[in-house]
């Protein structure tokens, strides 16, 4: 005779998803107060669980934090590296979902929310600012710095410099969050980050097509 309870698969859902529920109530709190004003106790009452609850699965508040960027920033690199690892050929495809992916990731409120948390927070908190450099920018920018320069080796793309290109590459998408989420100043329409990675598609890839040799 099965005697387990019809009860027991719910609570074990509740429990598997009790992480997720953690990063939920900090992420609305980050968001609310900033991550320095935010405590673990504040997270743990968001979340409807004790303080000892939140350190089953977070050992501190900067590992909630953590958990924020590998779910919801750190994938979006993940995938970047893995598409371009090993890729030969012109890499202006490659580029172009790359951007298209991160402006899609950032279309969403929650994924925006965590990258901004980092970008004001990581100035005053050099650990904050490693964690974000480990999982994401130390992955993306090589990714990107080698696809650009075999593209240069390959004769696909003109002779630029790849680790300052890479930078080129990123460096309107922050300065658009940047504008947008912190000064305020937006694209009429609202945030428009797919039609800002596609302006600036637009750009880049008439910067980086090969040099004929004609005049200019």
């Amino acid at each position: 005779m099965n005697t387990k309870s019809p009860t027991e698969p719910k609570f074990r859902r509740r429990a598997e998803a009790r992480p997720d529920e953690v990063l939920d109530a900090a992420l609305s709190l980050f968001t609310e107060k900033g991550y320095a004003r935010t405590t673990v106790d504040q997270v743990a009452k968001r979340a409807g669980f004790s303080k000892g609850t939140v350190y089953l699965y977070f050992a501190s508040k900067e590992a909630i934090l953590e958990g924020l960027v590998q779910r919801t920033v750190e994938p979006i690199a993940e995938a970047a590296f893995e598409t371009m690892t090993d890729y030969r050929g012109d890499p202006r495809p490659v580029l172009a979902q790359f951007l298209r992916a991160m402006a899609q990731a950032l279309a969403d409120s929650k994924t925006r929310a965590v990258v901004m948390i980092i970008l004001q927070e990581a100035p005053a908190a050099p650990n904050i600012s490693a964690l974000f450099r480990k999982a994401v920018l130390g992955r993306a920018l090589p990714a990107v710095t080698a696809l650009l320069a075999q593209g240069v080796a390959g004769g696909h793309i003109r002779a630029i410099d790849p680790e300052l290109t890479a930078r080129s590459v990123l460096g309107p998408v922050i300065g658009h969050l940047l504008l947008s989420e912190i000064f305020r100043i937006r694209p009429e329409g609202g945030l428009q980050m797919d039609r800002l990675v596609e302006n600036h598609l637009t750009l880049l890839f008439a910067g980086l097509e090969p040099d004929t040799g004609g005049a200019p």
